[in-house]
């Protein structure tokens, strides 16, 4: 709370610094880090595009701000003031936009009426909406007017555009999730991280990605039995030294950290803790199987696409009701979900005893990667005047 507090008073500073009046802008805002990795495939595109024009990102959350602040994707990178009317006039002031795109969802009134108001240009990326959102509540019609300030909407899904059809919304297309374009390109880039080639050797590994204290409750167990053929890389999703030293505390294997990795030898050790950020979408290369946390408890599912994109078994949580990719996965058999310690250990003794199994599933994730790219794309036709078709 203090970090969304304080934060949000740089922001005109920061702004009237980097932003002068004359400059070109494009603007994009973002609830937080999982849709700043869905707007980096846009942003590049706009910056081919406008190449005259600076980007401005807005955050509302602080978990994705304070990660992301010095990127150099952009040429301001903000807190998003709080929706009141004379803030949103003041930000748009300082921005002066000539194109806007908000990526998946936050729909500020306040910002969405002022933006109307100076007819400036506005798309929805990687829309997603829901049943049960206002929107379609017979007490929300007053927020669909705000709906009004879309020039486009780009949506995930079909369920999403019928949703907007249904209230007279036909300015829209279903062009994916942008972020099954970012994580294909990873396999594009050098994966390679010596240290985490020296811990594995010729071992079956499971990475378990940004894990909550709800998510290590049902892995030490499983930890604790398993082979010791079997080596398990843990990357938290908060770096806690408290949280991180209770986990390691409750385990029976050798247990090495990333801060200490240059004093060991991490090839003897049975479990990596990454405590550091940053390297996560590389050391999925070196997984067998994956589990991504979030799903245990009610923080929210993580990027399952990230280890999806190498062709691996994916194993979350039970509560992942709110993430359609989960939801499409789950139904091709290429991902599991848990609800407790023993459903885990079940689950992954499968997989890693059998291989046939584990590469039929592995292959089930890719296929389901290849075919869900290009939103991208299809944006980017519509940014350039084309028709809007997926690719």
């Amino acid at each position: 709370m203090k970090l969304f507090v304080n934060g949000r008073k740089n922001t005109t500073s920061i702004l009237k610094e980097k932003i002068k009046p004359k400059d070109a802008v494009v603007w994009f805002h973002v609830a937080s880090l999982g849709e700043y990795e869905q707007g980096l495939p846009i942003i590049e595109v706009v910056k081919e595009l406008y190449p005259n024009h600076k980007i401005v990102i807005s955050f509302f959350s602080p978990s994705g701000y304070e990660i992301k602040k010095n990127a150099t994707v952009a040429d301001a990178i903000v807190y998003l003031p709080l929706d009141t009317k004379f803030n949103a006039r003041q930000f748009i002031d300082l921005v002066h936009p000539d194109l806007v795109l908000f990526i998946k969802y936050e729909f500020w009134p306040n910002y969405l009426s002022e933006l109307k108001k100076r007819s400036i240009r506005t798309l929805l990326i990687s829309g997603g909406f829901r049943k049960d959102m206002i929107f379609f509540k017979s007490y929300g019609k007053w927020m669909r007017t705000y709906l009004e300030t879309f020039e486009h909407f780009f949506v995930q899904n079909k369920r999403s555009k019928e949703l907007l059809n249904n209230i007279g919304f036909n300015n829209v297309s279903v062009s994916g999730d942008t972020r099954f374009d970012r994580v294909a390109k990873q396999l594009e880039h050098n994966n390679e991280l010596n240290f985490i080639e020296a811990f594995k050797q010729d071992k079956i590994c499971v990475v378990a990605g940004s894990t909550w204290p709800e998510d290590e409750i049902i892995l030490e167990n499983l930890i604790n039995s398993a082979s010791p053929h079997v080596k398990f890389i843990i990357a938290p999703h908060q770096i806690k030294e408290q949280q991180i030293n209770n986990f390691r505390n409750k385990l029976n294997k050798k247990t090495v950290l990333f801060s200490e990795k240059e004093k060991n030898n991490v090839e003897d050790y049975g479990v990596f803790i990454i405590d550091t950020i940053g390297i996560l979408s590389k050391i999925y290369y070196y997984a067998d199987i994956a589990y991504v946390g979030g799903a245990a408890g009610n923080t929210g599912l993580h990027n399952i696409l990230e280890p999806a994109t190498f062709g691996i078994p994916i194993i979350i949580g039970k509560n992942f009701e709110k993430f359609p990719e989960a939801i499409q996965l789950k139904e091709l058999n290429g991902l599991y979900a848990v609800s407790d310690a023993d459903d885990l250990t079940l689950i992954l003794s499968k997989l890693l005893c059998d291989d046939d199994l584990r590469n039929r599933t592995g292959e089930i994730v890719k296929k389901f990667i290849l075919d869900n790219i290009g939103a991208t794309q299809m944006i980017q036709y519509y940014l350039e005047g084309e028709d809007v078709k997926k690719p």
